[in-house]
Order: C-alpha cells, then sequence, then structure tokens
C-alpha cells in the first residue's frame, strides 16, 4: 500500500477517534450522536454542489447503508449509555478487521498476502486487549459487551456495502455526502421521538460542535471510502482500527482514562500490525 493512501487512513482514523470521544464526553449521548449527523448532513449538503451526482448502480447500495448506518448508531447510543468508551470502542472496533478480510475473501474475492493477515490479526489482538484490560480492572458488564458485539457486526455488514458501493457510484466523497445526508433526514425524525424535543433545542445551541463533529465523521469515512476504491477493502478497514489508537490517548487526556501495562502492549501490537499492512 502506497505511503499516501496509509497516511490519509491514518489521518482518518484519528478524525474517527475524535467523534467518538466527543460522543462520549457528555452524559447524553443521544443528543451528541444526533449533533454529529446532523452535522455530517450539513458538510455534505454543502459539498454535494462540487461533486457529480452518483452512478445508478451504486443507489440501492446507498439506501441499504442508510439502514445499516440507523442500525449502527442505534446500538452505539444503547453500548456507550451502558459502558465506558474503554469498554466498548475496543470491541466494537477490534473484531471487524477479522470478520471483514474474511468476508471480502470470500464474498470479494480479494486476497492477501501473509503480511496482510499478520497485520489485520495484530491491529485486531491489540483491539481486543484493551477490553481484557477493562474486565480485568472493572469486572464483567454484558449489556455493553452485547451491545458492542452486535455492532461489530454491524460494522462488517456496512463496510462490505459501502466498500462495494462506493466503486460503483464514480465518486466515494459524494456516495458518502449522500449516505449521510440521507441518514440525517432518519435521525431528525427518530431521535426527537425517541428523547424530545430538547434534542432540537441541544443542536441549535452547539450548532458549532454539530459542525465539527459532522466535519469529522464525513472526512473520516469519505477518506476511508476513496481508500477501499484503491486498495483491498480488508486492508483499508484494519489500517482505519488505528483509531482505537487514537481513542486510548484522546480518551485518557479528555475522558482521563488511564493507561496500564495492558494497554501499552495493545499500542505495540497496534503499531506493528499498521506496519505489517502498509508493507503488505
Amino acid at each position: 500500500m502506497q505511503w499516501g493512501v496509509v497516511l490519509l487512513i491514518l489521518f482518518a482514523a484519528v478524525l474517527h477517534a475524535g467523534w467518538n470521544v466527543l460522543i462520549k464526553s457528555e452524559s447524553n449521548n443521544s443528543a451528541n450522536t444526533a449533533l454529529l449527523v446532523a452535522g455530517s448532513a450539513i458538510i455534505g449538503v454543502v459539498f454535494l454542489p462540487f461533486v457529480p451526482l452518483p452512478l445508478r448502480p451504486c443507489w440501492p447500495y446507498l439506501g441499504a447503508s442508510v439502514v445499516i448506518h440507523i442500525l449502527y448508531f442505534t446500538l452505539l447510543m444503547l453500548a456507550y449509555k451502558k459502558g465506558d468508551m474503554s469498554l466498548v470502542y475496543p470491541l466494537m472496533r477490534g473484531l471487524p478487521p477479522v470478520l471483514t478480510a474474511v468476508a471480502a475473501f470470500i464474498l470479494l474475492n480479494e486476497t492477501l498476502s501473509w503480511r496482510g493477515w499478520l497485520g489485520i490479526g495484530m491491529v485486531s489482538g491489540g483491539a481486543l486487549l484493551l477490553s481484557a484490560d477493562y474486565r480485568f480492572s472493572r469486572g464483567f458488564q454484558l449489556a455493553p459487551i452485547a451491545f458492542a458485539l452486535l455492532n461489530a457486526i454491524v460494522i462488517v455488514v456496512y463496510t462490505l456495502v459501502d466498500a462495494q458501493g462506493a466503486r460503483l457510484s464514480g465518486n466515494a466523497f459524494s456516495y458518502t455526502g449522500w449516505m449521510l445526508f440521507l441518514l440525517a433526514l432518519f435521525f431528525f425524525i427518530l431521535i426527537p421521538a425517541i428523547e424530545g424535543h430538547k434534542v432540537l433545542y441541544a443542536m441549535v445551541r452547539d450548532w458549532k460542535k454539530s459542525i465539527i463533529g459532522g466535519a469529522c465523521t464525513f472526512a473520516s469515512y469519505g477518506i476511508a471510502l476513496w481508500a477501499m476504491t484503491v486498495a483491498p477493502v480488508a486492508l483499508v478497514a484494519a489500517l482505519r482500527e488505528t483509531a482505537i489508537l487514537f481513542g486510548m490517548i484522546l480518551s485518557v487526556f479528555i475522558l482521563k482514562e488511564r493507561i496500564t501495562w495492558i494497554r501499552g502492549l495493545s499500542i505495540i501490537f497496534i503499531v506493528a500490525g499498521a506496519v505489517a499492512i502498509k508493507m503488505s
């Protein structure tokens, strides 16, 4: 994989970790999620006039992606309500790289070198170590683990759907913008129905957070989908999960969570996995 692609994916990973910390940084995760989706829709609407309309073959994938992402954000909110980011985030992001690689091999006929498989395994292993650290320090919690594992499966599904959709769209950023815009239309109905109109007031009050978080969401996913049009899906998906590393760093400084020796070991695994992916 070329250095330019690798660096862009790592940048996308930083943005991805940032908006996850933003969701978890306050108690009202539903409102924060709504803010991010609304902000990404605004960014998408501003961006869409400058890119071509997605090609017709991708629209079934686009529609499926919207439905899958509604499930993803719903499970994300439930997981963060029930558990800490240091438990939920590694589980959600640690399992998908390996599952995506297997699914891409079966469904998309993508083959990887042994370095690619090694890198994917090390990134996933490093991520799952973080959840083991949480279990040793806090104890077993069924609800957040269950929501996180379900969302890991959802992540694999939307990764494969969106990778194929982006490849058929003619423009990955146009595909991303339309997906987030259509997703926001559903959230404007769903979130107020669940949380009440106070969420709408919060969206108006915290419009700066909405725009910043939305820009991070749009740029992060747009870059990832673009990368999947020029590189194997499994490698891009695994490299993107270095967001776990950046999320851990941000959670220490923003959420005041601590680093243990297990987390240090996970950092080594994730970095080594990223190097192996670059060399594959």
